[in-house]
């Protein structure tokens, strides 16, 4: 697809539907408000918000762009007034309130995260949602800290694993729950203790 000025391609639902549904428009790149910056996005990832949201059963409220894409990696193009804590240029990845699936994407400074030059794009784009939503609920929410045990359940999806390296990176004990002993091995691999709840004997 060509490009002109101000115009990037970002991708549509057109109807809902399967992946075929994703169609490529060229819309104008936004321009960031105060507190926000715009990412040139290298990488986005994509989760089961996204494509439930492609099947039609998870209508975006009317203040928020239709464009799926809640997670980016990519560096900042420009940035808002007030804007602080980055620069143009840098390596950033982003919590976002939709749009990802852009050229493009604006995103409020305080969902974004550093991305050092060790890591990739593509790697980097798998992190901010679980990252930003493990910190919210064990951690503010929780209050989880040093010294302290928690009980994470599904120890293996993208929450769990996220859950339990930051919990061995702080020093936190953990113990996670899983179906499979398979699975149970990857938690211990992560340096929490296993669960398996189809094994464990339970009260009668």
């Amino acid at each position: 697809m060509l490009h002109t000025a101000n115009k990037m391609t970002v991708i549509e639902i057109s109807e809902p539907g399967g992946p075929e549904v994703l169609t490529p428009v060229q819309t104008t790149i936004p321009v960031p408000k105060a507190g926000e910056i715009l990412v040139r996005v290298k990488a986005a990832g994509v989760n089961r918000p996204d494509v439930i949201q492609r099947q039609g059963h998870y209508p975006m409220p009317d203040d928020v762009t239709p464009i799926p894409g809640l997670e980016v990696a990519g560096t900042v193009s420009s940035i808002g007034e007030g804007v602080t804590g980055v620069k143009i240029g840098d390596r950033v990845c982003a919590l976002t309130n939709g749009g990802g699936y852009g050229e493009y994407c604006i995103v409020p400074e305080s969902q974004t995260l550093p991305v050092p030059d060790s890591m990739s794009m593509i790697a980097a784009a798998a992190l901010p949602e679980t990252l930003f939503t493990v910190w919210a609920n064990l951690f503010k929410i929780g209050g989880a800290t040093q010294g302290q045990s928690v009980l994470i359940h599904g120890g293996t999806s993208g929450i769990g694993t996220t859950a339990l390296m930051l919990c061995r990176e702080i020093g936190i004990e953990a113990y996670a729950t899983a179906g499979s002993d398979d699975k149970c091995d990857v938690i211990a691999e992560l340096g929490a203790t296993p669960v398996n709840y189809r094994t464990v004997m339970t009260p009668t």
